[in-house]
């Protein structure tokens, strides 16, 4: 077999979705050809744990962890808060007052790409011993952190590997990315770092095609120089018990959305319509059952609406019992911020939506590429974040037919099956070979 090092921040005991993509990798890289060894950080800044997700690493892969400087310790010391409390994940605007202020600052112009940068000497230095022991034939880098491909590109500098960089998010078009206080000198500083890291690897993946035109184009690369490999799910991960059941729960009409929703993510639109039609008598079956982190401001809307009543806050699961949790929803509920990128998120909790058989509603972009996904698979449909009387009516209609006891279907089986985990990393192992290719 072919070694390969695979180099990743997010690595379990993390849980949440920064780890599924490479946890999966390793799984199923055995498959094609590939011998992985892990590089990852000990005891790292983590939104979320789950030891759980240890089980999925194969038998025998060595996974290797090193120290890091770790600017969330002092950060919680500065404000009382716990390590893990410390930790911002997919929005800057949750850090309220002078701290909170003082801290955006910092991440933007100090800890540059990311406040995970202090990791990168000790796996630069760790990674060298590893390969000068016993040679890698490839690295696969995983970002974000995007301070990851730092280290990939050090060693395609120092060691002459060949080096796929996989893009799990955009790095300066990222969702969050304008809300960063950054100075020009740290924006341009930041921007020659992404380049140089899409010019230096020899093959970037990412998870969408217009996420894949814009890292070509911000690297100056051909278009076939980034391949779109999809997240994907884990066909291990679902109960086939309650796979694509024809009626799911009886007595509520349950609509469940499953991840972090913090304010930038907060769907006002969505709240007023189903308010609006909850007050003409509709929906007197409805339950909403949120999972996840969950911002002030989305129980803050939810109590002015009125819809509190018949919410469930579910904390953080780990993810078998999330995924339980999509199962048992009439209809799921994908939420995607406005940002400039954001025709191109496919989160992966969408694969493992259309995995469980049940529709979703997505609201997004009309015409991105989540709405491709589902319209290709029969999964659900895409509306406009601000279009209240089409969620009206997307609602209507999946509540009728529920009452009716002839719920809407999601995708069907055969329409997923090209985006297991197993096949994604098939098409991963395709690019690992082509890398290793002279130009």
């Amino acid at each position: 077999m072919q070694r390969v090092l695979v180099i990743s921040y997010y690595f379990p005991p993390s849980g949440g979705p920064g780890v599924q993509r490479v946890l999966k990798t390793v799984k199923y890289l055995r498959d094609f050809g590939y011998e992985p060894t892990v590089l990852t950080v000990a005891d790292g800044a983590y939104p979320q744990h789950d030891a759980s997700l240890e089980a999925d690493v194969p038998d025998g892969v060595e996974v290797h962890r090193t120290r890091a400087l770790d600017p969330f310790r002092i950060y919680g010391r500065l404000t009382g808060r716990s390590r893990t409390e410390a930790v911002t994940v997919g929005s800057v605007q949750q850090e309220k007052g002078l701290l909170g202020h003082l801290g955006r600052w910092l991440r933007a112009n100090v800890f540059l790409p990311d406040a995970r940068v202090g990791w990168v000497p000790y796996a630069i230095r760790e990674a060298r011993r590893l390969h000068d022991a016993q040679p890698f034939d490839v690295i696969l880098t995983s970002g974000p952190p995007h301070s990851s491909h730092l280290i990939g590109r050090a060693l395609k500098r120092q060691r002459a590997l060949p080096w796929v960089a996989d893009f799990r998010d955009p790095w300066t078009g990222i969702n969050f990315y304008h809300e960063l206080p950054m100075s020009a000198p740290a924006r341009r500083l930041d921007r020659r770092l992404e380049h140089s890291v899409l010019r230096e690897a020899d093959h970037i993946t990412t998870v969408s095609p217009s996420w894949a035109r814009l890292l070509a184009e911000q690297g100056e690369r051909a278009t076939d120089a980034v391949t779109v490999v999809h997240n994907g799910y884990d066909e291990a991960d679902i109960d086939a018990d309650v796979q694509w059941e024809t009626v799911p729960n009886a007595e509520h009409f349950t609509l469940t959305y499953v991840g972090s929703l913090y304010g930038s993510r907060n769907p006002m639109t969505l709240w007023a319509a189903l308010s609006a039609l909850r007050s003409t008598g509709a929906l007197e079956r409805l339950r909403i059952r949120l999972v996840g982190t969950m911002d002030e401001t989305v129980q803050q809307a939810l109590a002015q609406r009125g819809l509190d009543a018949v919410t469930e806050a579910v904390p953080y699961v780990p993810h078998a019992e999330a995924i339980t949790l999509m199962a048992k929803a009439t209809l799921l509920l994908l939420v995607v911020e406005p940002f400039a990128n954001a025709a191109g998120m496919i989160t992966g909790k969408l694969y493992e939506y259309l995995a469980t058989g049940r529709p979703v509603l997505a609201l997004g972009e009309p015409e991105g590429d989540a709405a491709r996904l589902l319209e290709e698979t029969g999964g659900g449909q895409v509306v406009a974040r601000d279009d209240a009387e089409a969620m009206a009516a997307v609602l209507r209609e999946h509540y009728d037919a529920w009452a009716a006891g002839q719920p809407c279907p999601g995708a069907s089986a055969e329409a997923v099956v090209p985006y297991t985990r197993r096949a994604q990393t098939g098409r991963l192992a395709a690019v690992l070979d082509a890398a290793q290719i002279p130009l």
